[in-house]
């Protein structure tokens, strides 16, 4: 029911897109959940290197498919998890300059291949974390920015982004500032999910409108 209030606590999900377990990354989200039952809400975790996703096959309907891919993994199950969230934070480490192989073919098969239809991550907080080891990790940063932004998440600022650096060969959360920004990061999240909680007890509506189904649906141009 679209009005209906929800009394339960906030869920944030974590999805780490690393493949070694244990790694800066799963560190870094470990804390970021710790910070989160901290403040009262649930936080549960999604290791991508744990699910069967299936890179995005040569069938080339992409752009005039109406209904979600059938490629046969465990992407509709991960879908319906973020459905189910009040927040959602990307982890994911550097890899050869880029995002790590693991979370680019997430977000290509997750948007091309269920959330463009109808972006039912609308007004959900959105969080980032980004390990590397010195360079590039800006650029990861800027590009999950842009697919939190595509499917209509609510970014919340916290200062500098959460970007955790470490030089050593082994794992560990080291970096001071990048830990200070991660803790920022999380504890805005839940600032901001407790408001829109807020709002839509007050009202029973959702705090931004969510009648605009998707970017290829025509959209009435108004002035008024």
């Amino acid at each position: 029911m679209q009005g209906a209030v929800r009394t339960e606590k906030p869920v944030i999900l974590g999805i780490s897109g690393s493949e070694r377990a244990g790694g800066n990354t799963d560190l870094a989200l470990d804390y970021a959940g710790e910070l989160v039952r901290g403040r009262g809400a649930t936080f549960r975790t999604l290791y991508l290197r744990d699910h069967r996703i299936s890179p995005c096959s040569p069938c080339g309907d992409c752009n005039s498919r109406t209904i979600p891919c059938a490629l046969p993994d465990d992407m509709p199950a991960i879908v319906e998890e973020m459905k189910r969230a009040d927040g959602i934070i990307y982890a994911v480490p550097v890899h050869g300059f880029g995002l790590a192989h693991l979370m680019q073919i997430f977000i290509e098969r997750a948007g091309v291949g269920f959330l463009r239809f109808d972006r039912p991550l609308a007004n959900k907080v959105g969080g980032i974390i980004v390990t590397g080891r010195r360079y590039s990790d800006a650029s990861v940063h800027n590009q999950l920015v842009d697919n939190l932004l595509l499917n209509r998440m609510i970014l919340v600022g916290s200062g500098f982004p959460a970007l955790i650096r470490n030089t050593s060969p082994e794992p560990g959360l080291n970096d001071t500032e990048g830990l200070d920004a991660l803790e920022r990061m999380a504890h805005r999240m839940i600032d901001m999910t407790l408001l829109l909680r807020r709002h839509r007890s007050a009202t029973g509506e959702p705090v931004l409108p969510l009648d605009d189904r998707n970017e290829r649906v025509e959209r009435s141009r108004s002035l008024s």
